[in-house]
């Protein structure tokens, strides 16, 4: 009633209050128990939530496990996060899913969108089937997609967009179709977009080629239509700088001109937009891509003159604008590009004369202007490092083989003749004629037999004696005797020189050597080679010695007499030394046609294909030698490169330049180990020390084998980074086909294991820190744990 006071509740009822309120706090404590056991999965320590746990069991139950890798994935959800195969957690959620090359099929369910945290998705070279699912969109920690060498089908998904933290997609190699979804440029940390090898179709979105932040963008191979964007850094600002490094847009169906806003692209490597349909020319503005070293126009439609302006590409080192129809003459200036290895203008319709500066390109090694309508005489020295297959198919280009012998000049008429041309002089020539000229020619011959047999006696004369006067006769086959090591063939004579030989297949004298037709095949800080062929045929390789930079001639003569005797089939050997009255100094080597490792690798054409047991191989023969260098003789080698690598005809690796540091002065030296470094294989360390060791020889080995899984070579910049530390990179962020030659993802699936801890090793060897890296003994064990040497079979495809 109003007004009357509340009674207060006595102590019975203050129980009963207490009852029902400990009664709903106990019921409230069960229930968050309850669905505490409900929403996650305890693990080892670590709590997954529902949502992770019933997305990878959806995710299991849609894959097709051939190898059993998914058996650690169990139904009671044990161990999510400690021995799930491929799992990684953070706070209980699942933030990596990483299988690849485990042989996993089926479908990737669309319940994958369920993990929140993923920030990575690896399931690369399997055989996984449908389309990449729409879900991924809904993930907002996204930052690597990696679904290449599988079997996926259907479009790209548009939703992907929405994964702002995107930095590599790479769905290459797959049976895609549809477009390039626009969105896909919404992520402003999208760094490698690659779609290669499908069948995606339409245009390339202008807002792709806008990206400010991709550094790498494939999409060669597929049917890609319409022009080439005239976009890229649209919208450049003082924000942004444009990081685009690779792009390769070969094999479509491209049109249209070649863009001149490809300039704003300025730190731009690669560029490849072969095999399309694009005409016209190659515009001026485009040489401001000073950094340019690869460029591959071939098999389009251009039809114009090649630019003056291409000398400005001035850090090319492939260049190829084949099958095109290009006209006019070649550019004189193209001899301005010095560091440019390989040159390839055939299949056009250039005119003129091959121009003579192509003579000042020291490092080219792949030439090719056949068939084009070319004229004049063909370059001396470009018939000596080139064969015939370089110059074919013109017309009237001749002297590059014997079956195109140049014509004869013709003979001027005599003063009493006037200016009237013996060209044009039909008069008949009489018999008194005929008989002078039949004579004369007669005698001259004779002359010239003469000379020959005079030149013959003296030099058989010269050679059949020794320092001692000895005779030195043939054997009854013609050959000549083999000295024992270290016996002195010559010391003076005709040369006034000393030639020693060690043991060799055959032997030769001063004169042999000196008089021999000599053609360059390489220099370094120690000197030039030089490929010598004797008057005999035998070809043996030749090492000419800057003179100012050599020891003493006592000293020298030591320290040659001991690498004389160095033999292992993994270094290549000493066979002579000659020391000429001037000061010259001449180190004779056996020849091996195959040539360096770095041709080999970098300068081979695109059909030929180097397998990976050769590649192995290669490896191990390498890593012999220098065990047998740092073990049974004591050595550092100090400059090991792969241009320091030649292979004989079976491709089986022999060092070469081994020792030459003891025949140096110490600047010579400190010179080597500098060049050895702006090439990309100096160790670290030798920035300051100055003195090279058997873990310096380590890094370079680490280098080379890192050249031989990836097919770089260490001398190009890759992401502004060396070879190491790109490799290194990639790695930490994830195992892509950008680490691995694209030669060897082919059969990834049966050597993945190979390559993983073949690179695991080479990252071991260039450690930064010189304590952390093996001896060579130990990379030779774990190279031939990786691959036993019963499986090398050491074949170029």
């Amino acid at each position: 009633m109003d007004g009357q006071v509340q009674k207060k509740p006595d102590a019975n009822e203050k129980k009963e209050q207490w009852k029902q309120t400990y009664f709903l706090f106990s019921l409230f404590l069960i229930l968050s128990f309850n669905f505490n056991l409900v929403s996650a999965k305890y693990s080892d320590g670590v709590i997954v939530t529902e949502a992770d746990y019933q997305a990878l069991k959806a995710l299991k139950h849609e894959f097709v496990d051939f190898r059993g890798v998914l058996n650690s994935w169990n139904d009671t959800g044990s161990g999510v996060c400690s021995s799930w195969a491929g799992i990684k957690c953070v706070n209980g959620q699942v933030i990596v899913i990483q299988l690849p090359w485990k042989g996993v099929g089926g479908r990737i369910s669309e319940k994958i969108g369920q993990l929140k945290a993923l920030r990575r998705l690896s399931l690369h070279d399997n055989v996984l089937v449908g389309a990449v699912p729409t879900s991924l969109g809904f993930l907002p920690n996204l930052r690597g997609v990696y679904l290449f060498n599988n079997r996926l089908s259907g479009s790209i998904p548009p939703s992907l967009g929405n994964c702002l933290l995107l930095q590599t997609l790479d769905l290459s190699n797959n049976q895609l179709t549809g477009f390039i979804p626009a969105s896909l440029a919404n992520s402003t940390r999208l760094l490698r977009l690659n779609l290669s090898f499908n069948g995606i179709s339409g245009e390339i979105p202008m807002r792709i080629s806008q990206s400010p932040s991709l550094i790498f963008l494939a999409l060669q191979h597929n049917n890609l239509s319409g022009s080439v964007p005239d976009s890229w850094g649209g919208f450049k600002s003082a924000h942004h700088s444009y990081q685009l490094k690779s792009l390769a847009l070969d094999h479509n169906l491209l049109s249209g001109t070649l863009p001149s806003s490809l300039r704003n692209l300025s730190l731009l490597e690669e560029l490849n937009l072969s095999h399309n349909q694009i005409i016209g020319n190659i515009p001026d503005e485009l040489s401001s891509l000073s950094r340019l070293n690869f460029l591959d126009l071939s098999n389009n439609n251009f039809d114009s003159q090649i630019p003056e302006s291409i000398s400005k590409f001035g850090n090319l080192s492939v260049l190829n604008l084949s099958k095109n129809k290009f006209k006019g003459q070649i550019p004189d200036t193209i001899g301005n590009i010095t560091g440019i290895t390989s040159l390839d203008l055939s299949e056009n319709n250039l005119t003129g004369e091959i121009p003579m500066s192509l003579l000042n390109l020291p490092n080219l090694t792949s030439f090719d202007v056949s068939y084009n309508n070319l004229s004049g005489t063909v370059p001396s020295l470009l018939v000596k490092r080139f064969n015939s297959s370089s110059f074919v198919g013109n017309v009237q280009l001749c002297g590059y083989s014997s079956s195109t012998p140049c014509p004869e000049p013709e003979n001027l008429p005599s003063p009493s003749q006037g200016a009237v041309s013996v060209k044009h002089h039909r008069r008949q020539l009489s018999t008194k004629d005929i008989i002078i000229i039949s004579a004369g020619a007669l005698l001259l011959i004779l002359l010239v037999l003469c000379c020959v047999l005079l030149c013959c006696l003296i030099r058989k004369k010269a050679a059949s004696k020794g320092k001692n006067g000895k005779t030195r006769g043939l054997d009854p086959r013609g050959a000549k005797p083999v000295p024992a090591v270290g016996t002195e063939v010559e010391s003076s004579g005709e040369t006034g020189g000393k030639l020693v030989h060690f043991d060799g297949p055959f032997v030769f004298t001063a004169d042999d050597l000196l008089c021999a037709t000599a053609e360059i095949m390489g220099k370094s800080s120690y000197g030039t080679a030089y490929k010598a062929t004797l008057e005999d045929n035998n070809q043996v390789a030749v090492k000419r010695l800057r003179e100012k930079i050599t020891k003493g001639v006592k000293e020298f003569e030591v320290e040659v007499a001991q690498l004389g005797k160095i033999r292992h089939p993994n270094i290549l050997a000493l066979r002579a030394y000659y020391l000429g009255p001037k000061g010259e100094k001449l180190l004779v080597y056996d020849y091996l046609p195959n040539g360096s490792l770095a041709s080999f690798l970098h300068a081979r054409g695109p059909e030929t294909s180097i397998s990976w047991p050769t590649r192995m191989s290669i490896a191990i023969g390498t890593t012999r030698g220098l065990c047998y260098l740092h073990i049974e003789q004591n050595m550092v080698h100090g400059n090991l490169t792969s241009t320091n690598i030649v292979l004989d005809e079976q491709n089986n690796p022999k060092i070469a330049e081994v020792g030459l540091s003891r025949l140096m002065t110490t600047a010579a030296n400190t010179d080597a180990i500098a060049t050895a470094g702006t090439m990309g294989y100096r160790a670290p360390e030798l920035t300051k020390l100055k003195n090279a060791s058997t873990k310096s020889d380590v890094f370079s080995l680490g280098v080379i084998i890192l050249e031989l899984l990836t097919g770089k070579s260490p001398s190009e910049a890759t992401d502004g980074l060396d070879l190491p530390q790109w490799v290194a990179s990639i790695v930490k962020e994830e195992w892509t086909n950008e680490v691995f030659d694209v030669e060897l993802m082919r059969d990834a699936s049966d050597i993945g294991d190979e390559l993983l801890n073949t690179l695991k090793l080479a990252l071991h060897c260039v450690d930064p820190t010189p304590a952390a890296r093996p001896e060579a003994q130990q990379v030779l064990q774990k190279l031939e744990e990786i691959r036993p040497e019963k499986n090398v079979d050491g074949d170029v495809e």
